[in-house]
């Protein structure tokens, strides 16, 4: 490892490991190394379109697992480190590596989920016995029928959490990971271009209120001018020795 990537993730894991109210926020990078395409890298879904090239290969996305990197910010949680993730991603892949719903804002939905546009209660097609053949897909724009199923505890209408282009992002997740961002000390961005907004905001309102912003993205952000670390690594070969660095720092059992 070179002498300078070394004392990068050094100070980042110093950070994090001192740090009180750490917030984590992803983005579709963090889920190519599960064998999902990511947006506007190099072989991107948006990078592809601008070239007049078919969109990337890419598995089902129902049969996709977490990666390590999902796993790493797990175990942060798991040591006290984590207070919130906030992600942009909708593959449903935090949730499956065991991110807990309190400590997870999913901006633009989970494809796996569905959502009352009552409560704001979350679950799953079959929690809501909603079968996408019968009923469609449930989106946000599609015509509410009288034989869709209905909240189970406030008979609300149930919606695709799958946020689309042109629909409101949900927000109880919205206003929530606003004000932990405000409040972080630390805010670490992982496999995010930062350039969907209102989700990209979040950095500016963590680095207004004194946090350290740390940047790991392969492509340029408009945030790299005031991160105060900026790795354009791949997140594979930064993240796993910051958490275990991190381990070291606050004296986590290794054997556990």
């Amino acid at each position: 490892m070179e002498s300078d990537l070394k004392e990068k993730i050094d100070l980042a894991a110093k950070w994090i490991a001192e740090s009180e109210r750490l917030v984590i926020f992803t983005g579709a990078g963090i889920s190519t190394d599960s064998g999902l395409p990511d947006f506007r890298g190099p072989d991107g879904l948006w990078t592809r379109r601008d070239a007049g090239l078919p969109p990337p290969k890419s598995p089902p996305w129902d049969k996709v697992n977490p990666n390590i990197a999902h796993y790493l910010i797990v175990e942060l949680l798991e040591m006290g480190k984590l207070d919130y993730l906030i992600s942009q991603n909708i593959d449903g892949l935090h949730i499956k590596s065991g991110i807990p719903f309190e400590k997870l804002a999913e901006l633009h939905g989970n494809m796996q989920l569905m959502r009352c546009l009552g409560c704001g209660k979350k679950l799953t097609f079959e929690e809501a016995g909603w079968n996408r053949r019968l009923h469609g897909m449930g989106f946000r724009m599609s015509k509410p029928r009288k034989r869709h199923p209905r909240c189970p505890d406030c008979e609300g209408r149930l919606i695709n959490s799958i946020v689309n282009f042109g629909d409101p992002l949900p927000q109880d997740d919205l206003q929530e990971s606003m004000r932990r961002s405000a409040e972080s000390d630390v805010f670490f961005v992982i496999g995010s271009s930062l350039v969907v907004y209102p989700a990209a905001h979040m950095p500016s309102l963590a680095r207004q209120s004194g946090a350290k912003l740390i940047i790991l993205n392969q492509g340029e952000t408009p945030y790299d001018n005031i991160a105060d670390l900026r790795f354009s690594d791949s997140i594979a070969d930064v993240l796993p020795p910051i958490v275990e660095k991190v381990k070291e720092m606050v004296g986590v059992d290794h054997a556990r």
